[in-house]
């Protein structure tokens, strides 16, 4: 089949393992349809051992990669909306420096695109994990799943209470990321912003029902997700979605006490929340 050229945009700062952003690069690089545009934003200085994979990496693969560097960091949603005015394809594959894709995840997610030219943004769901098998450099056991909705009218109910879309796992249109304003400079949660606003815009989307992510959650994931600027944050996103009309005022009244109370639990009681409650 002729597939259409795509775009990788990732981003890596200096608290990331080498290791970690290697195993995640490689799963890219060896996707059964591969890209010919990889474009890493390094926000803010690396460490010696990320620059050693980053170079291994041009030497590799000279002329996919391109590395943009930052001298200080800026935070993920800036640097992700740098990513997307860099990136030279229409379409454009997220992924985390420290997640592993299935080699199968881009050529299944160009084909949903490929089948429905109205189709935005495919993701699908991921399996998370904790630790890798050095020998292999795959996930030593799945912990859980996050699933998401498949169909966009079920994609679009459950945005209003909860981020559609697993990050790490999408593949989007660059032309309707920008027409929706592309990434904010955000904390935290620059991705559900960018999905209410292309929903809002009237942007389609989809979920595949099966893994093609694997994604790392250890416990700081948990530790992350807590904390006034966190709880403030989310709040502000509910409220934007009741001042566009994407939520109602009882929706958005229940949103902010259900995510006050889990941003103010302690991390083991949120982390058994997140795993028993809302995964599978």
């Amino acid at each position: 089949m002729n597939y259409p050229e795509y775009s990788v945009l990732m981003s890596v700062y200096k608290n990331e393992k080498a290791e970690n952003l290697r195993l995640s690069m490689n799963s890219m690089w060896n996707q059964t349809v591969q890209t010919n545009d990889f474009v890493l934003i390094c926000d803010g200085p690396l460490t010696a051992d990320l620059n050693m994979v980053i170079g291994e990496m041009e030497i590799a693969h000279p002329d996919a990669l391109r590395v943009i560097r930052f001298p200080e960091n800026h935070g993920l949603g800036y640097a992700l909306r740098t990513g997307v005015n860099e990136c030279k394809n229409e379409i454009i594959a997220r992924m985390d420096s420290d997640d592993i894709s299935y080699p199968e995840r881009c050529e299944k997610e160009l084909n949903v695109l490929m089948s429905d030219p109205e189709l935005s943004i495919v993701g699908s769901i991921i399996e998370e994990f904790t630790e890798t098998v050095s020998i292999t450099g795959m996930p030593a056991s799945v912990n859980s799943r996050r699933v998401v909705p498949e169909h966009h009218e079920e994609i679009l109910q459950f945005a209003r209470k909860r981020n559609p879309f697993n990050h790490p796992s999408v593949m989007f249109r660059r032309q309707a990321v920008l027409d929706a304003g592309n990434y904010q400079d955000i904390r935290y949660m620059q991705d559900y912003y960018l999905w209410v606003h292309m929903l809002l815009n009237g942007a389609r989307g989809y979920n595949i029902q099966e893994p093609l992510v694997w994604m790392r959650a250890d416990s700081n994931l948990f530790k992350r997700r807590s904390g006034k600027l966190y709880r403030q944050i989310q709040l502000d996103l509910f409220r934007y979605m009741k001042e566009q009309g994407f939520i109602t005022r009882s929706q958005y009244m229940i949103s902010c006490i259900l995510r006050a109370g889990s941003s103010m639990a302690p991390s083991w009681l949120r982390e058994f929340m997140f795993k028993k409650v809302l995964r599978k």
